[in-house]
């Protein structure tokens, strides 16, 4: 363990400038609710990659609880879910090792959607950014290094396929704001793989975690 770093180091601010770049692409993949817009709103006024901004400001537009349900609601024309894409693969085996990364790390975000959908592997991507930082402030090296891998290895393995896969539906839809958000969130991920390479990408073990995510 190394001497711990002040939030102000650049480093940390750039990790928490992520998590809410993450954090605000997660949610326009959410259902809007009571409140939602004010998030968006709030997380816009922080966020300074301008294709997700331009996402943002789309959905504050046109964004409407019935348009998310018709696009990626069950019977949509465009799924969220990362099974979806998954071909043949078990979706039992899918969901079992999303699931190894998010325990890993004491993932247990609130929402009503299952732990594949789109907005809750991008929030637990942001979720990381967060724990590097705080990693990186208590000087604990190992511990960030471990966070940073995990996040390099879930956007190759899950979200970086579901992130383009959805991205390319969603041009043939009449959801802008969701289009945009797909594009730009399938662009931070890194390169477009097709999801049976992506199959057989190393993922998560417990070997992988220091602590499983304990503090």
């Amino acid at each position: 363990m190394s001497e711990s770093v002040a939030i102000t180091d650049p480093r940390v601010q750039e990790l928490l400038a992520e998590a809410s770049a993450w954090r605000l692409l997660g949610l326009l993949f959410e259902r809007p609710r009571d409140g939602w817009r004010e998030d968006v709103e709030a997380l816009s006024r922080v966020v300074s990659d301008a294709g997700i901004t331009t996402a943002a400001d789309a959905a504050h537009k046109e964004a409407t609880e019935g348009l998310h349900l018709a696009i990626l609601g069950p019977g949509g024309p465009v799924s969220p879910r990362e099974v979806s894409y998954r071909g043949m693969e078990d979706p039992g085996h899918i969901i079992a090792d999303i699931r190894a990364f998010y325990d890993a790390f004491a993932f247990q975000p609130q929402t009503e959607e299952a732990p594949d959908h789109l907005s809750v592997e991008t929030g637990f991507v942001g979720y990381l950014c967060v724990k590097e930082a705080y990693a990186r402030t208590r000087g604990n090296v190992d511990e960030a290094e471990v966070a940073e891998k995990a996040a390099a290895r879930f956007c190759e393995g899950h979200l970086s396929p579901l992130a383009w896969s959805v991205a390319e539906r969603l041009q043939a839809t009449s959801a802008r704001y969701l289009s945009l958000a797909a594009t730009a969130l399938a662009r931070r991920t890194g390169p477009c793989r097709d999801s049976e390479t992506a199959a057989k990408a190393p993922l998560w073990s417990c070997d992988d975690c220091l602590e499983c995510g304990e503090e």
